[in-house]
């Protein structure tokens, strides 16, 4: 890892944050470096949509350029439901699997706009990957799956529920 410049962090450190943040800086400032390869969505949803971004991969500024994947189940199932299967289950059906195959698409690069905040940022470019892999939006993140859903969000679509009603 030493080598090929990774910039580790734990994320619940919240000095941590601002160090990578500082580090990630530091690296795009520097033009003879390699770009840095971030997956800001944090987890994966089975091919069906794409989940919030995390905003501090669109707060330190320079270029970005989106990356549409999606994973063809014809052949084999990429995805881990780990409320469903062990570990050892997901590996040996990966690895019994005929073969995983993912479409991949180099979109055109992006840049944050003037009036433009990390978040707004974050969304435009998601919409643009959701869009090219053909996947719906999302506007929450993975640890949903795993955390107890807030009575505000819940509030929320109750709200939007009524109204339609």
């Amino acid at each position: 890892m030493q080598t090929t410049q990774h910039v580790l962090f734990e994320r619940s450190e919240m000095k941590d944050r601002h160090l990578v943040r500082k580090k990630i800086r530091e690296h795009i400032a520097d033009k003879a470096k390699l770009p840095i390869l971030i997956f800001p969505e944090g987890t994966c949803i089975n091919n069906t949509s794409v989940m919030m971004f995390k905003k501090g991969s669109f707060e330190v500024g320079g270029t970005i350029h989106p990356v549409a994947i999606k994973y063809d189940p014809r052949f084999g199932d990429a995805f881990w439901n780990s409320a469903k299967y062990s570990m050892m289950t997901y590996i040996f059906n990966v690895m019994t699997s005929w073969a995983i195959v993912c479409n991949v698409w180099y979109l055109p690069p992006m840049v944050k706009e003037e009036e433009e905040d990390a978040v707004h940022f974050a969304n435009r470019v998601k919409a643009v990957i959701a869009a090219r892999g053909g996947m719906s939006v999302l506007p929450w993140d993975g640890g949903l799956k795993r955390k107890k859903v807030k009575e505000s969000f819940k509030e929320e679509q109750q709200k939007k529920y009524c109204q339609i009603i």
